[in-house]
């Protein structure tokens, strides 16, 4: 049972499991320390169901924090909840809008992917919910469908990169988006890319054995047909190996370097919860899949390339690679698709960590009303993002080249790395009128070891509010 350190005082417990099982809680809870972030203890009860085990949640959180409380939910469950066979969670909840993110919390604690001998059973889990009287909580529309989109995520996520390359990255998108009504997937791989202007895709991942590729779907809500509809991309980061190229990573900075397709995961199932809940807006799907493999064919420092808007950029750090690829992207899809609203998700930046941390992704948003419209949905969903200063003026600067229109990687690394990484994005768009938004969510999509599929519900909550 999971609920607010309140809830569990003698009186102000809910009849919930029973005189005995109830007592039995509400005395385990007196052990535990709830600190800043949540605690659990759990017991044997001598009967059914075999354990018990209560987690607390802090009474209060920081302004800066989700109301929902999701980490410590996270933390709680992932700590009390081991062992075989069926697990019934019951969650106190102060309002049922916030189960969607307890369940996206909860989600987290039981990853798919194993790659053991012996792979782990799967194991039914149960959610039920109940308010601080014990009275039923249903949950908000189409939770069940975004945990489900951030567990495959974190798949993705998690796969070893002799499993996961670019082709079969794109042939996983094309299963999981298998069956979605109003789809359509195009792709353009090797160099196709090149005779399509993108030369920041290609030159990453042009020496890998599987060729790089952009993977694009677009979803159509049927009024479409009868009337004009908003049409927002989703662009995703996805390097799904990361040696650094030519500037080699050294040890220790290369190992967990799958983890650098995180973006295009997220935005692959935030695209396929928007189809699967009949988003009224048109939404696209563009997957930026490339290895930073090394090789007599890698791009070089000192290269010049020339991406999809027509700029070119001197290359300065091969391990700045994908912003390279976004940069291909945000164009294509402001300028072959004709997008008005241009989302971005990214593991981009190590500099991300230093900013925002490990809990709060970092938006780079030249929109005002979108940010907020970002900020609110992180709190809801429990995918916390918190802006960067949106200043071109102070950071494009930061690219300048004598023999190309940018370089790709900044001069001075203590100016803002991570908010520089989002305007070198925008450049490529920043002509064009589209309302923008990067998100950097190198910390939070692998925080410890495993994927999160962090992105998904912030970027799927945000474009549902979206006006029509």
């Amino acid at each position: 049972m999971v609920g607010p350190e309140q809830v569990f005082g003698k009186k102000k417990f809910p009849k919930l499991l029973g005189k005995k099982l109830d007592a039995l809680a509400v005395e385990l809870a007196k052990d535990v320390s709830v600190g800043d972030l949540g605690g659990a203890a759990k017991t044997l009860t001598g009967s059914e169901p075999r354990q018990l085990a209560v987690g607390l949640l802090p009474n209060r959180v920081s302004r800066y924090n989700t109301p929902t409380r999701a980490e410590s939910v996270r933390r709680v469950v992932a700590s009390s909840a081991g062992g075989k066979g069926k697990l019934a969670i019951i969650l106190v909840a102060d309002e049922a809008e916030h189960i969607l993110a307890h369940a996206v919390a909860i989600g987290r604690c039981f990853p798919q992917y194993s790659g053991k001998s012996k792979a782990p059973r799967g194991r039914r889990v149960q959610i039920f919910a109940v308010d601080r009287q014990g009275k039923p909580l249903a949950a908000p529309t189409g939770t069940a469908k975004v945990v489900q989109a951030v567990r495959d995520s974190a798949e993705l996520v998690d796969m070893p990169p002799s499993e996961l390359n670019p082709e079969t990255f794109a042939a996983k998108a094309r299963e999981l988006l298998d069956g979605l009504k109003n789809v359509e997937i195009t792709e353009i791989v090797g160099d196709e890319l090149l005779e399509n202007g993108c030369g920041g895709i290609h030159g990453v991942g042009r020496c890998a054995l599987a060729a790089p590729r952009l993977v694009v779907a677009t979803y159509t809500p049927a009024r479409a047909a009868e009337e004009e509809v908003r049409h927002i991309a989703l662009v995703g980061k996805g390097v799904t190996y990361d040696t650094g190229g030519l500037h080699l990573k050294p040890r220790g900075a290369m190992e967990g370097m799958k983890c650098d397709m995180g973006g295009a995961a997220a935005v692959l199932g935030a695209f396929r919860v928007l189809a699967q809940r009949g988003c009224a807006h048109k939404v696209s799907l563009l997957l930026c899949l490339a290895e930073n493999a090394i090789g007599p064919a890698s791009y070089k420092p000192d290269d010049i390339l020339t991406l999809h808007s027509g700029k070119t950029v001197e290359i300065n750090n091969t391990d700045a690679e994908g912003r390279l690829c976004l940069g291909d992207g945000v164009s294509w899809a402001a300028r072959e698709l004709e997008a008005d609203t241009v989302f971005t998700a990214a593991t981009l930046t190590g500099a991300q960590m230093v900013s925002t941390g490990l809990l709060h992704g970092a938006l780079y948003c030249a929109d005002e009303g979108l940010e907020a419209a970002m900020v609110a949905a992180g709190k809801r969903c429990g995918d916390l993002v918190h802006p960067l200063p949106f200043a071109p003026e102070f950071y494009r600067q930061e690219f300048s080249s004598v023999v190309a229109d940018m370089c790709n990687s900044v001069r001075n690394r203590m100016n803002a790395q991570s908010a520089c990484a989002g305007q070198f994005v925008y450049n490529h768009v920043a002509d064009t009128g589209v309302r923008f938004a990067h998100l950097d969510l190198a910390g939070p999509a692998f925080p410890k070891d495993r994927g999160t599929g962090f992105g998904v519900a912030v970027l799927s909550e945000t474009i549902l509010g979206l006006d029509s």
